[in-house]
């Protein structure tokens, strides 16, 4: 059993530190969030994830769990340190490290003897070493010996807690051999595949996988602009490459492109990185570009089954990034709904999970509604925008009975071309033919 303490209680490090308590090691976890560490001493989740609820629940119970807000004792009482602080986008594209240096500077600060400091958080190439540095600069005795690691986490929020239990890899980047090797301990309980390298690839190798992931969510997008106008069917295009082993058919959905905290940070954290070292990453500037450009084709769409916007009543379904989470961040929602409120539409819209931090961020005149089938009254078109089990599996006869004309625009491809025609709901998809119907005639 290790004595492991984890500064941060968001996404990262909450799920990380509740999944090390659940194979048996002894966690802190820490916040200068008096308000968030009292709510998790009561129970209160202040994320969504499936199943973390339960997992936080029975392991404070048992006493390998707790939460606090003295971050200098937890340190002092820790063998393994996790920064698992946020790492936000700057104006610029660079990854904020305003919480990592501060979270440095308390680690140094508190060390009181041999302790392992891992960075969880992702970070650009070069912070570990910069967590190094201040470490050491803040240490009250030089004599006290600490190493640096870098573990980024590669968790998919909705499925978090299994991507952390059965974990495909754990990334080990470390200043010492003694440091992998404890750190590499702390992991073999997850039965996992354990990777050491030095810390600058290991930073490396979190930019770059995102990056190539998003990098297939763009390409399979621009295969479907490109399949609309050739009459081909993406989903079947997406099918039959994907059987290729070398490419595989993971990520290549096609939709309305990504979002959440993750790829769009980090995609441009990996451009600035690659222009401060002089060096045009020509990939990623496209992939960037495509995926903004790519939500916006919705509005085409809209406006092709509508003729206009203007005045019309737009019922919106799936608000979050992507199912089974209330994150909103660089959600398509936000750029989509604004828009349809500039163009003079009205919109109602629906979330199983998300409306409470949704209506922190959308224009105060969105409207909201209590379910699906409440939103969809009335409504002159609808558009979905996340493909939430509540909404692929609703009762689109019912659907089409609520909606004033029977026009669905879809960001999800969440329905098959046959059952829309046979329904009767003109349908417009991505990267599929448009379903058409006879009441419905293209302005």
């Amino acid at each position: 059993m290790k004595k492991v303490a984890v500064i941060g209680t968001g996404y990262v490090g909450l799920v990380s530190g509740t999944c090390f308590a659940e194979i048996g090691h002894q966690v802190i976890c820490c916040d200068i969030d008096r308000r968030k560490i009292d709510l998790l001493k009561s129970g209160i989740i202040p994320i969504y994830e499936p199943g973390l609820e339960e997992l936080v629940s029975s392991n404070t119970e048992l006493g390998r769990l707790s939460f606090t807000d003295e971050i200098g004792a937890a340190i002092q009482a820790s063998d393994i340190v996790f920064i698992a602080v946020g790492t936000p986008m700057s104006a610029t594209g660079e990854a904020d490290l305003t919480y990592v240096k501060a979270v440095a500077k308390t680690i140094g600060e508190n060390l009181n003897d041999y302790k392992v400091v891992v960075t969880k958080s992702t970070v650009p190439v070069g912070t570990g070493r910069l967590v190094a540095q201040t470490v050491a600069d803040n240490r009250p005795d030089s004599s006290i010996e600490f190493d640096v690691v870098s573990n980024p986490e590669f968790l998919r929020e909705g499925t978090a807690i299994a991507d952390c239990m059965k974990m495909e890899r754990a990334v080990i980047g470390a200043t010492s051999d003694k440091a992998a090797q404890i750190i590499a301990e702390l992991h073999e309980p997850f039965n996992t595949t354990i990777f050491i390298t030095d810390l600058e690839s290991a930073e490396m190798i979190k930019y770059a996988a995102n990056a190539f992931l998003a990098t297939k969510i763009s390409f399979i997008n621009e295969i479907a602009n490109l399949c609309e106008r050739v009459g081909a069917d993406v989903t079947e295009v997406a099918a039959g490459v994907g059987l290729d082993s070398r490419i595989g058919s993971k990520f290549l959905q096609a939709g309305i492109g990504y979002g959440g905290s993750c790829f769009p940070k980090d995609t441009e954290a990996l451009k600035h990185i690659a222009t401060q070292n002089n060096y045009e990453f020509k990939i990623i500037e496209s992939v960037i570009e495509i995926n903004h450009r790519q939500r916006l084709i919705m509005l085409d769409k809209l406006k092709e089954a509508l003729g206009s916007v203007q005045g019309k009543h737009i019922a919106v379904l799936g608000l979050a990034f992507k199912p089974n989470t209330d994150d909103m961040r660089y959600a398509p929602s936000l750029d989509l709904i604004p828009a349809l409120l500039k163009m003079g539409a009205t919109v109602t819209a629906y979330d199983p999970v998300a409306i409470p931090e949704a209506s922190k961020q959308l224009p105060a005149e969105t409207e909201y509604g209590a379910n699906v089938y409440d939103t969809l009254r009335g409504a002159d078109a609808c558009m979905i925008l996340t493909e939430w089990n509540e909404i692929k599996e609703m009762d689109l006869s019912r659907a089409r009975e609520l909606l004033r004309a029977p026009i669905v625009v879809d960001g999800r491809n969440c329905f098959s071309l046959q059952e829309m025609e046979e329904l009767g709901l003109a349908y417009y998809s991505v990267g599929r033919p448009v379903v058409r119907t006879p009441e419905h005639a293209v302005v």
